[in-house]
């Protein structure tokens, strides 16, 4: 349950991310309130993850990564951004680092 809540966390954050780029500063109403919506979701469903008792390091290493590989990876293949192989080794890098977060705290 604690990891299905997590991809949760996962999904709010990065929509809200998303949703932060097409604010305009916060100057457009609905991806404004979808930005502060799944922000506000993301916070609170990492919050149940740590309640169930997840290790916080490898609960926020996980939803960091991911989220940010995804909204990299979004924004490259959707919104027009640029991703060079160092990008994408830096992509690579976090998610080891996280990996290594998640069997170092299974010990």
């Amino acid at each position: 349950m604690p990891w299905l809540l997590l991809v949760g966390a996962i999904v709010a954050e990065v929509t809200g991310t998303i949703s932060l780029r097409y604010s305009e500063g916060f100057t457009r109403l609905v991806p404004s309130a979808i930005t502060v919506i799944g922000y506000g979701a993301a916070f609170w469903l990492l919050a149940q993850v740590l309640k169930s008792g997840m290790n916080i390091g490898v609960a926020y290493g996980v939803w960091a990564a991911v989220g940010v590989s995804l909204v990299a990876l979004i924004g490259a293949l959707f919104l027009g951004d640029g991703l060079t192989w160092i990008q994408i080794g830096g992509i690579g890098l976090v998610i080891a680092g996280v990996m290594a977060l998640e069997l170092g705290a299974a010990h």
